[in-house]
């Protein structure tokens, strides 16, 4: 059974993510608490906690201020709020997720499955492999009538170009006639690549650094994550964070 504490100045995020506990027969809530300062003077008495749902955006003192004195009183933290622009400062934070509201039963569970994986039902099968090819021939538009080899392994980013995409590989740059959603729907079969911009696809494996929303490819490009993608980057960036039981 692990031991939750709701924090959240609105009384009916609090029932909503209630009647989501509910749901779920290893979660046993404890506490909640619509002041966060309350919280902050009483959470220590409460005992073992094994997940802590916090608010961001509250008044008094923020959900990000008050992590910092409580994050050492629980084992798993998630940060629940409307608003994407916190995700950056909420892993900062040592958040293990974010929730963005509002979420559905499914997202909730999804996540604590993921705090909290069972060790009998860890989706952990491995996916039988298909017949699919490993590359692709695009016309260049420097070398045409030439059809150029891509290989999926070799590809960086993919870059709108109006009517054209720049594909950046390892060791190439090909122009081809043909649009950024036409290549998204031929990337979207494999999962190692993901949206930033609306004229950018990178590949994941080629990110060097991230700083804020300040994303930097190994091949020295720097690329800012458009408003609309950074929901689905965070929730990537959480997935792939590894953290230790310290606090800073």
């Amino acid at each position: 059974m692990y031991r939750c504490v709701v924090i959240d100045d609105e009384a009916h995020a609090i029932e909503g993510i209630k009647k989501y506990i509910d749901n779920v027969p290893e979660l046993k809530l404890v506490a909640t608490y619509t002041d966060p300062l309350i919280a902050l003077k009483e959470i220590g008495a409460i005992g073992t906690i094994d997940l802590i749902f916090l608010d961001v955006d509250m008044p008094k003192i923020t959900g990000i201020e008050l992590a910092k004195e409580i994050r050492g009183q629980t084992k798993k933290l998630v940060f629940t709020t409307a608003h994407t622009k916190y995700a950056y400062d909420a892993f900062k934070a040592d958040a293990d997720d974010y929730l963005l509201k509002p979420y559905s039963l499914g997202q909730f569970l999804i996540c604590i499955n993921k705090l909290f994986p069972k060790h009998e039902q860890r989706q952990t099968e491995e996916k039988p492999k298909d017949n699919k090819a490993d590359f692709f021939f695009v016309k260049s538009r420097e070398e045409s009538p030439k059809l150029v080899k891509i290989s999926y392994s070799d590809i960086l980013m993919v870059e709108s170009k109006r009517n054209y995409v720049l594909i950046y590989t390892k060791y190439k740059q090909v122009l081809t006639y043909m649009s950024l959603t036409e290549i998204a729907n031929i990337l979207q079969e494999h999962s190692d690549f993901i949206q930033l911009q609306r004229g950018f696809i990178i590949k994941k494996e080629a990110i060097e650094s991230v700083d804020g929303h300040s994303v930097k490819i190994i091949n020295g490009i720097e690329l800012i994550v458009g408003d609309n993608y950074r929901k689905e980057f965070a929730v990537f960036i959480a997935e792939k964070w590894l953290r230790t039981g310290k606090t800073n």
